[in-house]
């Protein structure tokens, strides 16, 4: 946003207020017109700072995709990879579940393992994780051939399949601990 006059970076940012409380009572269907509607702008004004639904949804929840890679490189020197994975994978699903339409902008551009792939809520989160997983699996302390593909493929399905659950949350982390776990018991000793 550099270089936009000072009327265009209010509108921007009164338009991305906006947004994030559509996106948080309609999720990723909050609907783009009622987004210029209450932010006083034309329907122009918002497609011209967001091309696509896309655009407005990734901007949405950059700050949190920010704050999950930062975890992510937080938790990439920890001693133990299988557990620094599943604490980063856990996060992402416990946000996934909180941020209403977050799940749905990740399934729009389905994660790709192409490094010439535009930027986006997913390709930022796969550059987040793909450090964790690479760790773990030389630890083998994952399965081989595990991808960052199936890691956040599992997490928006996991958000997905609980978002309407009474109790998300903690539907999503018994799935995903289940999902790691396997549904064999462990053997006994």
């Amino acid at each position: 946003m550099t270089g936009q006059r000072s009327d265009a970076r209010r509108n921007y940012l009164r338009i991305l207020a906006v947004a994030e409380e559509e996106v948080a009572r309609h999720g990723a269907a909050a609907s783009l017109e009622q987004v210029a509607r209450t932010a006083g702008v034309g329907s122009a004004t918002v497609r011209r700072h967001f091309p696509t639904r896309q655009a407005l949804l990734e901007a949405v929840f950059l700050e949190r995709v920010q704050a999950l890679h930062a975890r992510a490189s937080a938790l990439t020197g920890a001693d133990d990879s299988r557990a620094a994975l599943l604490d980063w994978l856990h996060d992402l699903v416990r946000y996934a579940v909180s941020a209403r339409g977050f799940a749905d902008a990740l399934t729009y551009e389905p994660p790709t393992d192409d490094p010439g792939a535009p930027h986006s809520c997913g390709t930022a989160l796969e550059s987040a994780a793909a450090p964790l997983l690479d760790r773990a699996l030389t630890d083998a302390v994952v399965r081989p051939g595990t991808t960052v593909h199936d890691l956040m493929t599992l997490a928006v399905g996991i958000a997905l399949a609980t978002e309407h659950h009474t109790e998300p949350s903690v539907q999503a982390d018994r799935l995903l601990t289940l999902a790691v776990e396997g549904l064999s018991p462990a053997p006994r000793p």
